[in-house]
C-alpha cells in the first residue's frame, strides 16, 4: 500500500501523524510512504530523518494526495483539501464528524473510506486512539490555567500551588474521571491544589480515589453540587463531550454570575454552546475571551502546543491500526 503523510494546514497545528520510527515499521512491512516536504518540521522531525527511515519526500501536497492509497493525518479535512477527495481513498485521522457537518457531507458524497481515530473501540470498549491526546489536552489545559492566571497575562494573579499562609486554590473538573480529566487532576493535585472531580460513575470514582492524592475530592455530578463548586472554584475545567443535538447545558450563562471575580473556565472538550453555554472554540493565536467577567480558554487543539510529545504518542497509538 502507498501511504501518504501531508502537512497539517489547520492554524497552529504542529503535529504529524507518523514519526520516522513509524515510517520504518511501514517500510519493513513492505509499504511505500510518501511524505510532503516539511510535514514533520513542527514536531522537530526533518525530511532527512524521514528519508533515512525509508520515506520518499514530495514537495507538493496535491501530488501526495493523488498518488497514495491512504492519507494518514492528524486533524479533520479542511475545505482547501476537499478537491483531493476521491472514491476509495482511505483517510485515517481525527474526523470529528459531529462537529463539522459540511465536511462530513463532503466525505460521504466523495465516497472516501473514512476511519476516525476517535471512534475506534478496543475489546474493552475503550478508545485507544483518543486517550493519548485526551490526556495531553487535560494536562495542557491545566498548564494554560497556570499561564493565564498570572497577572502579567491579565489573570487574577493566582499561583495554582499550595503555598504556606495563602488560601489553597480550588480546581473543579467536570467529567474528571475520563482521560482528559485525569490528566488535569494529576498535575493539579500534585501541585497541592484542592481538586474537585464531578462525575456520575461511582465505580470509576472509587477506583481513581485510590490512585490520586488525598487533596482530590470526588462529588456526584448533579445540579446542587455543580452550583456549590461554581461559587468556590478558581478554575473550572470541562472535560465532557456534548451531543450536538442537545439544547441544554450543564453551566448556563447566568450561572457564571455565581463564580468569583477573576476565576477561569478551561473548556478541554471545546464544544460550541455545549456543556458550558458560553464556550466556543478558540485558537492558539487568540485563545481567550471573557463572558460575564469570567476568562474562557477554549482552544480546540491543545496538544499541538506540545507537538513532539503529542506526535510520538499519537503515532505509537495509531500505528498498529494503520
Amino acid at each position: 500500500m502507498k501511504i501518504g503523510i501531508v502537512k497539517e494546514i489547520k492554524p497552529s497545528e504542529y503535529r504529524v501523524a507518523a514519526t520516522p520510527a513509524a515510517v520504518t515499521e511501514f517500510v519493513r512491512k513492505g509499504h511505500e510512504v510518501i511524505i510532503e516536504h516539511d510535514a514533520g518540521i513542527g514536531s522537530s522531525f526533518t525530511d532527512e530523518m524521514y528519508k533515512a527511515a525509508g520515506a520518499m519526500i514530495e514537495n507538493e501536497a496535491e501530488k501526495v494526495w493523488k498518488c497514495v492509497d491512504m492519507i494518514y493525518k492528524v486533524k479533520e479535512i479542511l475545505p482547501q483539501e476537499y478537491k483531493y477527495l476521491r472514491e476509495g481513498l482511505i483517510i485515517f485521522t481525527y474526523i470529528h464528524s459531529n462537529a463539522h457537518l459540511d465536511m462530513t457531507m463532503k466525505l460521504l458524497s466523495s465516497k472516501i473510506i473514512g476511519i476516525a481515530y476517535e471512534d475506534v473501540v478496543d475489546e474493552d470498549g475503550k478508545f485507544p486512539l483518543l486517550s493519548p491526546m485526551s490526556e495531553l489536552a487535560g494536562k495542557g489545559g491545566f498548564l494554560a490555567a497556570l499561564h493565564y492566571a498570572q497577572s502579567t497575562n491579565k489573570g487574577k494573579g493566582i499561583l495554582f500551588n499550595r503555598v504556606s499562609g495563602v488560601d489553597t486554590p480550588v480546581v473543579t473538573i467536570i467529567g474528571g474521571c475520563g482521560n482528559s480529566g485525569m490528566g488535569a487532576a494529576e498535575i493539579a493535585s500534585n501541585l497541592g491544589n484542592k481538586v474537585i472531580i464531578l462525575d456520575v460513575n461511582k465505580e470509576v470514582m472509587d477506583d481513581l480515589k485510590s490512585k490520586l492524592p488525598a487533596n482530590v475530592e470526588f462529588l456526584y455530578s448533579n445540579r446542587d453540587n455543580l452550583l456549590k463548586c461554581l461559587k468556590e472554584t478558581d478554575v473550572l475545567m470541562n472535560c465532557i463531550l456534548w451531543n450536538k443535538a442537545r439544547k441544554d447545558h450543564l453551566v448556563y450563562k447566568e450561572d457564571l454570575r455565581l463564580m468569583k471575580k477573576g476565576s477561569m473556565i478551561i473548556d478541554v472538550a471545546c464544544d460550541d454552546n455545549g456543556a458550558i453555554e458560553t464556550c466556543h472554540s478558540t485558537t492558539h493565536e487568540d485563545p481567550i475571551y471573557y463572558e460575564e467577567g469570567i476568562m474562557h480558554y477554549c482552544v480546540d487543539n491543545i496538544p499541538s502546543a506540545f507537538s513532539r510529545t503529542a506526535s510520538i504518542g499519537l503515532s505509537n497509538a495509531t500505528l498498529p491500526y494503520a
